[in-house]
């Protein structure tokens, strides 16, 4: 599982370097010399080697030729940040400017799991960059405003072979970036952060050379921000989650976008094809620490537009709110961890034109349709998710990864085509009985389920012949095995029980 650790090893190297970027570390006074001591220190700290050439002039420390390198062991890789050179300004009221040089450099060595080396190497321009430093030396602010950022794909090799820019292409700009960030340095180094920018553009082409599938993607965003806070070790090296997490490794941000849209074209075996996406607002919510792993991601007024090979007609549909979250835990742990997992598809509705694909009569009513699951959980994690070592013996041995304990469901909706179902639930499972459902952990509890409209979209579906009346008849003795009529018309009620002896109960008799 070494895979699932590279991918989060990079992006912990990636904040690193935002962090040398805009939030570095505390200094013990905030003079040009320590300012730098501390800063290279701090990059060193993550497993970074450093190095430049000083000179100093009056109150500024000028460092050129800055050249920060990190080994990335699971891709037999190197990442580089260069730069031509940063200045460290003493002011007379103690406080520090820094100045960077309006282009840097990063650069990528790796080869992935299919046994190819890639080099990438990218540009990262600023106009107008101004940063400040201020404060104490246990406490320190940094404010920084940039009125344009750019990051350019310069040079992508695969196996020695360039990929010109007519295969491959990618530039991302932010315009009017703005941010503070509060640094508190004890045991740990710990920081908040907020950022804002104005307009985020992006640009991105990538070709098969050998078959010649074409992809272009452009887009952007009105505005984006971050927000987040954590504490990081010190003398830890970032591609080492495992051991940064078992040191105090926890932090969460938040990116939220603004009103955003994409575009983009396609074409590959079965011919081409465009989509085009717009949203009102967007979020993506990540955590990392003792707790576990957590992912949130929502978007509000989703529009989606797409021309399909082989689809005679667009597909076109909208959403008012799509919601994913998952967390799980990531340490090996003797207590029992929470877990939990949603999805909601919000108000979904779908162009005449398709619904005229199946129902050209509009016999189903096309209201708006609802799709959401809300689960919670408690298991335990039997091994450490992000340590190569302990996930490659998992793989050799084939032991079990975990243990589930509990599961609650609490919400189930699916509300569409005149039809809704709703539903919550509560199980317990013993670990130690795997013999009782054929291997699974045995489970006690029970759910609750509630439908509404079922037999009224049945005759429905038969009446537009999408399905055969023998089977619409099956499916109305199922539910007259597995539920009761409720206090409505066409409505019916289910209680699905499993009991301490392992016996499953529907609305009180046994049917297993």
């Amino acid at each position: 599982m070494s895979h699932i650790s590279s991918p989060i090893a990079s992006l912990t190297c990636a904040t690193a370097v935002a962090s040398f970027l805009y939030a570095p570390a505390a200094f013990a006074d905030v003079t040009a010399a320590e300012v730098w001591a501390d800063w290279r220190g701090y990059m060193e700290g993550f497993g970074y080697t450093v190095t430049g050439e000083e000179a100093t002039s009056g109150d500024t420390l000028t460092v050129s030729n800055i050249v920060m390198a990190l080994s990335m062991p699971d891709t037999e890789g190197v990442f580089e940040y260069r730069t031509q050179s940063m200045g460290f300004i003493a002011n007379s009221d103690g406080t520090v400017n820094v100045t960077m040089d309006p282009q840097s450099d990063m650069t990528m060595a790796m080869v992935l799991e299919t046994g190819e080396a890639v080099d990438i190497a990218l540009s990262y321009d600023t106009e107008n960059f101004v940063m400040q430093v201020s404060g104490d030396p246990a406490t320190l602010k940094y404010t920084h405003t940039t009125d344009k950022m750019t990051v350019t794909l310069d040079e992508l090799v695969v196996d020695g072979t360039p990929i010109t820019s007519e295969l491959a292409r990618f530039m991302m700009t932010a315009a009017d970036v703005t941010g503070t960030t509060d640094i508190r340095v004890g045991e740990t180094r710990a920081y908040n952060q907020i950022m804002t920018s104005g307009a985020v553009e992006y640009d991105v082409l990538f070709v098969d050379p050998e078959t010649t599938a074409r992809v272009e993607i452009k887009g952007g965003s009105a505005g984006m921000s971050f927000g987040g806070d954590g504490t990081f070790p010190m003398g830890v090296a970032a591609q080492d989650m495992a051991q940064l997490l078992g040191a105090g490794l926890d932090f969460n941000g938040t990116f939220g976008f603004a009103g955003g849209k994409m575009d983009m074209n396609f074409n590959g075996p079965d011919g081409p094809g465009t989509a085009t996406t717009s949203s009102k607002s967007g979020k993506l919510a990540v955590a990392m620490g003792p707790d576990g792993l957590s992912y949130d991601v929502s978007q509000e007024g989703l529009n989606v537009n797409m021309l399909m090979p082989g689809v005679p007609l667009p597909l076109a549909f909208e959403m008012e709110e799509s919601k994913f979250n998952l967390s799980m835990p990531i340490q090996k742990s003797d207590e029992e961890q929470d877990f939990a997992f949603g999805f909601t598809m919000g108000n979904f509705t779908m162009a005449d034109m398709l619904w005229g694909l199946f129902d050209p009569t509009a016999q189903l009513p096309r209201d708006p349709a609802t799709i959401a699951i809300d689960l919670t959980g408690k298991a335990k994690l039997l091994f450490d998710f992000l340590d190569p070592a302990q996930a490659a013996e998992l793989q050799s041995t084939g032991a079990t990864p975990g243990e589930l304990n509990a599961l609650t469901l609490k919400t189930l909706l699916v509300d569409a085509a005149g039809a809704k179902l709703s539903g919550t639930g509560d199980f317990t499972f013993d670990n130690t009985d795997l013999a009782t459902f054929g291997g699974v952990p045995r489970p006690t509890g029970a759910v609750d389920l509630q439908l509404a409209g079922a037999n009224g979209l049945l005759d429905k579906l038969v009446a537009m012949g999408l399905l055969p009346q023998e089977q619409a008849m099956g499916a109305r003795m199922m539910m007259g095995l597995f539920a009761v009529p409720g206090e409505a018309e066409d409505t019916l009620s289910s209680k699905i029980e499993i009991n301490d002896q392992g016996h499953v109960l529907a609305n009180g008799q046994r049917i297993q």
